[in-house]
């Protein structure tokens, strides 16, 4: 036991952690926490379900109190206390008590940063109103709460589809406020690639969400009682409530002063030990650089998960232990509505970006066995390395049974695994649960007859494109008639059913560019089967089928 003193500054998740794992290390170090709220630890990641009363009591977003903390840990807990200053040379950290004003030092042998991260507010006018707020702190939802039981907003204008906005803008609707949100990206969950988070945005849209996509807001004004909110592209957004989300920027302004390293990703960085530059000093949750397990290289991921393994580490290693946090696939995951949607490790965007030609496989099939009851459609999209088939990222929608596959994936990327290795994993089956040919393995499967030369996968990214720019493109539907004549057709599409496709070969050119598809992948793939074995070279499939499109279809006209 060494006896030491720690002064860890900031609570919630990875401050807590970090002072709840030195006392178990050490029952003789000497512990305190300054935060700068009046509450130690709480569930940030609950704050807008509590708007719409999903978690009806204040309580139940409390992970602990401060008292109850001090008596179970024996650590010193000082609420409303905000450190200012960081004094290296003499060991010694600054802090007001905002409840009396004073101020004071206090001595460290080892400290602990974490004080988390800020609201980014635009720097547009308006955001200083009264009914402009942001929601990144218990205190936060507390103002929010008072504005929602004492003004009776009708509209609501959220500024950001990240997690946050979108979590806050579902359960607002909750409320029977309409919601507007303004992203400036193309799509909502703009860390998702687009035709995935387009599947999403079209079924909450169903559910009330009003989307300006592509937009941006340029003023927030107030006219006698009314809230106005105006965008970019001209709209004019009557609003009695505002929440700006935005995104967040590290809290790294004391770290900085003190002369600490900050590195090319915006954050504190830190070793594996979660140790700074300042071998004194430790660092843990929002405010510090982590490893990108997929690229190696230092981003910044403020999840609530990720601060607390940094925090139990760093509590650990200022007290003499060594506990190491190799980084982070990047796993997310988000319910709205009836459907949840996931990403881990890169995007298709991001994989191009860092120079992989990715190998994209989309997976469209039920959660759990057909002829079980209550089975959901789960789209599962893979990114993988094209040379050597390497997991690079996934990402998965649906209404069931996305968590479990986001993780399965998740571990997929951590044990760098190829697309193939996904079909030796022994999952769990039982039909309520899952199916002989879970979506896990359908996409091993796939993966295989990609990389054994059985198909050409195209995706629908890829498609569009090459339909707007190659003219000796013919697109074959081979769905049956009833299924076309119900939800239309990709355009410029012919149609000729899976079970005709042999009697008609004959009406095809084998010199043109021919992608078939069909609802999910299935049928596309065993006519693209058929007509490679009999002498057709210029063939893909549509990876996926019309269930992954989310481009504009056409009335089928066809007799």
């Amino acid at each position: 036991m060494s006896g030491k003193k720690i002064v860890i500054i900031g609570g919630v998740a990875a401050g807590a952690s970090a002072a709840a794992k030195a006392r178990r290390c050490d029952e003789e170090a000497s512990i305190v926490v300054f935060e700068k709220g009046k509450d130690i630890s709480y569930a940030t990641c609950g704050l807008p379900y509590y708007l719409s009363g999903v978690i009806a009591s204040r309580k139940k977003l409390l992970v602990t109190k401060a008292s109850f903390f001090e008596k179970r840990f024996q650590v010193s807990v000082r609420t409303q206390h905000e450190v200012t200053t960081i004094d290296r040379q003499n060991s010694m950290v600054e802090y007001i008590d905002h409840a009396t004003g004073t101020t004071g030092w206090e001595p460290y042998d080892r400290l602990i940063i974490a004080p988390g991260s800020s609201p980014l507010i635009p720097p547009i006018p308006g955001t200083d109103l009264p009914f402009v707020y942001t929601l990144k702190t218990l205190e936060d939802t507390d103002r929010i709460h008072q504005h929602l039981n004492e003004r009776k907003p009708t509209k609501a204008v959220v500024i950001g589809a990240g997690l946050i906005g979108l979590e806050t803008a579902e359960n607002l609707i909750r409320l029977g406020i309409e919601v507007s949100v303004v992203e400036m990206a193309s799509h909502i969950l703009p860390f998702m690639d687009r035709e995935m988070s387009d599947m999403l945005r079209d079924h909450t849209a169903q559910d009330g969400l009003n989307y300006y996509l592509s937009d941006a807001v340029t003023a927030i004004r107030q006219t006698g009682d009314q809230g106005i909110v105006e965008t970019k592209n001209g709209e004019i957004l009557k609003a009695d409530l505002v929440i700006m989300a935005a995104g967040i920027k590290p809290n790294i302004e004391l770290a900085q002063e003190a002369g600490l390293t900050i590195g090319e990703a915006g954050g504190i960085v830190v070793d594996k030990y979660m140790q700074t530059n300042d071998p004194a000093i430790y660092a843990a949750g929002d405010c510090v650089e982590t490893i990108n397990l997929v690229t190696g290289k230092p981003m910044i991921f403020p999840m609530g998960a990720a601060a607390n393994k940094q925090g139990r580490a760093a509590g650990a290693n200022a007290v003499g232990r060594n506990i190491k946090v190799k980084g982070f696939t990047g796993t997310v995951i988000v319910k709205l509505f009836k459907h949840t949607s996931a990403k881990t490790g890169l995007s298709e965007r991001e994989a191009l970006a860092e120079g992989y030609k990715p190998y994209l496989s989309y997976v469209l099939t039920l959660h759990h066995a057909g002829y079980y009851p209550g089975g959901k459609d789960i789209r599962v999209k893979t990114i993988c390395d094209n040379d050597t088939g390497r997991i690079l990222g996934a990402q998965v929608i649906g209404q069931e049974g996305v968590d479990k596959r986001i993780d399965i994936l998740a571990t997929a990327i951590y044990a760098k695994m190829d697309l193939e290795d996904l079909m030796h994993l022994d999952l769990s089956y039982a039909p309520p649960y899952s199916s002989a040919r879970d979506p896990i393995f359908v996409s091993g499967a796939v993966g295989q007859n990609f990389y054994a030369g059985e198909w050409s996968p195209i995706s629908p990214g890829e498609l569009h494109t090459q339909l707007k720019t190659e003219k000796n493109t013919v697109l074959l539907d081979v769905r049956t008639k009833r299924e076309v004549q119900k939800t239309g057709v990709i355009p410029q599409a012919i149609h000729i059913p899976i079970d005709e496709l042999r009697e008609r070969i004959d009406e095809l050119d084998k010199t043109r560019n021919l992608v078939l598809y069909c609802a999910i992948g299935l049928r596309s793939y065993l006519g693209f089967r058929i007509l490679k074995m009999n002498g057709f070279n210029h063939i893909k499939a549509l990876s996926g089928g019309i269930g992954c499109w989310t481009y504009p279809l056409e009335t089928y006209i066809g007799g």
